[in-house]
């Protein structure tokens, strides 16, 4: 996929999976704003995968689902 998305696209086309966002633009809060989609899953081992495979220059992780409670989240 070459196409630059928004985020709400990325969560409207990739509902409840781990995306892979080559070169993402970002807010003020460092919140992703658009990119390129170039990897998508429901499991985040495949995304790590795909990540190391790729080794793309600058990307972001994103988690399109809700986080169920009680979830720790480490960056």
């Amino acid at each position: 996929m070459q196409e630059i998305l928004t985020l709400r696209e990325i969560e409207t086309r990739f509902e409840s999976e781990w995306v892979l966002v080559e070169d993402p633009e970002f807010d003020e809060q460092l919140q992703v704003l658009r990119g390129k989609v170039i990897f998508h899953s429901k499991s985040r081992d495949e995304l790590d995968e795909m990540d190391n495979e790729l080794q793309p220059k600058s990307a972001a992780y994103l988690y399109t689902g809700a986080m169920p409670e009680n979830t720790a989240i480490v960056l």
